[in-house]
């Protein structure tokens, strides 16, 4: 029944929040507040503060989410004011570092790195010449195919298949051997002439890029010739690519495409967008020069020096000091390493991406969240990814290989890829970044169980486990062996003296 105006106040019968609150003498008409305001003023010491069961908001069964926003800004805070701190240390104990005309870079590491830069990509054009002889043939045994089921002997018909498996064998030869060259032959002169190891790092990768388009290339071929000759099996090739059938693919232009696409996977069609937002690239390119000049800055000023006062204690053995430089050294290349994802990832790829209009943009997922130490991997380089899925892990799944030893095939495989990313250029095969892919199996073994638990427990150790092998043990432990192996094989690349 409503409250009548005339209600006293020993008949209104209010809630004990609203006593305890100003707000409650503004509801009701004018009698009801003149109640409430003379039961919130003569009986506000009897107010019942505990009406009902609740939990501590950090408890694990209390019913609302809990926001740690300001815990989150504070870790921030105490972050910038710790790195802030470590500025503040360096500058007054080395002073400025940075130094452009205090490296020592040859003429003749600029020119071969210039050289091969060039040449590499020379490696697809062979590539396109083979898998357009390839072509011709696939169409001309299609031909003579034709003829021979119109009423030619079966003789003929089956000398026809031998005659083109024979050249479907040939091709594939070349096309290894074509692949083989351009990552051998760069390989040995970045080993033995270029001393400088960041162009010698430039140059690796750019050949190994080269290299991974050219299996891309050949193998989806391969499959569409495959498809061509037997068409009872062309239903099952995506859709997408009967925009462009083979062998109408098999273009200058269309491998071109491929070439400066940001990815390492081929495919006759991609995704385009309408046209290019150059205001679009012009931010991602400077976000890019930006981070490039940050890296270079933090690893001059802040990474080179630590580097250099660990290697007497890697001489002598100091496990302990070690281990504290590597807790110091893990915040530098943490900061570096993130500074170069979004360089790469997010600034260049898109830059590139908006320039030759390709749609699929997902270079990584959200990685940082990962559960597990398997997800990590899947997330974080998708172009990678994509390519040992598709071209490594996919076929040996299909060959009857179980999933546990074709994913062991892919490590082993993108192990012996980061050595040759890291150990040539440095001019020591240490084998240390092939183990530390090696490694990952059993790190992903112990957290992907973490990451099918129930619940939030096991996800969060899973995250845990995957950022103190990242940041503590992988890139710190990798830059601080390489890095001794270079000092005690030829010296610093620097005229600058870090004490």
């Amino acid at each position: 029944m409503a409250t009548s105006p005339h209600t006293t106040s020993n008949d209104v019968q209010q809630n004990p929040d609203e006593l305890a609150t100003p707000e409650a003498v503004l509801k009701g008409s004018a009698g009801g507040v003149n109640a409430v305001e003379h039961v919130h003023v003569k009986y506000r010491h009897v107010a019942a503060v505990h009406s009902r069961s609740r939990t501590s908001c950090l408890s694990s069964d209390s019913d609302k989410t809990t926001s740690f926003l300001g815990f989150r800004n504070l870790m921030v805070i105490v972050l910038i004011v710790m790195n802030l701190r470590l500025v503040v240390e360096n500058f007054m104990k080395y002073g400025v570092l940075i130094c452009i005309r205090c490296h020592n870079y040859g003429s003749q590491d600029l020119l071969l790195g210039a050289m091969l830069y060039a040449l590499v990509p020379c490696h697809l054009f062979v590539a396109y010449i083979v898998e357009l002889a390839a072509a011709q043939q696939a169409k001309g045994a299609i031909g003579r195919m034709k003829r021979d089921d119109d009423g030619v002997s079966d003789y003929r018909y089956t000398d026809t298949r031998k005659t083109f498996h024979t050249t479907w064998t040939v091709i594939a030869w070349a096309h290894g051997l074509n692949a083989t060259l351009c990552l051998l032959v760069t390989t040995i002169v970045v080993y033995g002439y270029i001393n400088h190891p960041l162009i010698g790092t430039v140059s690796e990768i750019h050949a190994i890029i080269v290299w991974l388009k050219n299996c891309s290339y050949a193998f989806t071929n391969r499959d569409l010739r495959h498809a061509l000759l037997n068409p009872s099996s062309a239903a099952s090739l995506p859709e997408i690519y009967s925009e462009c059938p083979y062998p109408r693919n098999v273009t200058l232009r269309n491998l071109s495409y491929f070439w400066w696409a940001p990815t390492l996977v081929y495919q006759p069609v991609y995704p385009r967008t309408d046209k290019i937002r150059w205001t679009f690239v012009a931010k991602r390119l400077a976000e890019g020069a930006s981070l490039s000049i940050f890296i270079w800055l933090a690893s001059a000023q802040y990474a080179a020096p630590l580097l250099h006062n660990s290697l007497n204690k890697i001489a002598i053995l100091d496990i302990a000091s070690i281990i504290e430089r590597l807790m110091k050294l893990s915040t530098v290349s943490l900061v570096v390493w993130l500074a170069g994802f979004f360089a790469v990832f997010q600034s260049i790829l898109n830059a590139l991406a908006e320039i030759t209009r390709f749609g699929d943009r997902e270079f990584y997922s959200e990685w940082w969240n990962s559960p597990s130490v398997g997800t990590y991997w899947r997330t974080w380089n998708k172009p990678v990814y994509h390519f040992m899925r598709r071209h490594i892990y996919s076929p040996l799944v299909g060959r009857g290989w179980p999933s546990n030893f074709a994913s062991a095939a892919v490590f082993v495989f993108s192990g012996v890829l980061h050595e040759l990313l890291v150990g040539v250029p440095t001019h020591n095969i240490l084998g240390v970044a092939f183990v530390g892919m090696v490694v990952q199996l059993p790190l992903i073994a112990v957290t992907t169980p973490l990451e099918k638990m129930q619940g939030v427990n096991g996800k969060l150790i899973g995250n845990c486990i995957f950022w103190v092998s990242f940041c503590l043990v992988g890139q710190p432990l990798a830059a601080l062996l390489y890095f001794f192996a270079w000092q005690a094989k030829y010296g610093s690349v620097s005229k600058q003296n870090v004490r």
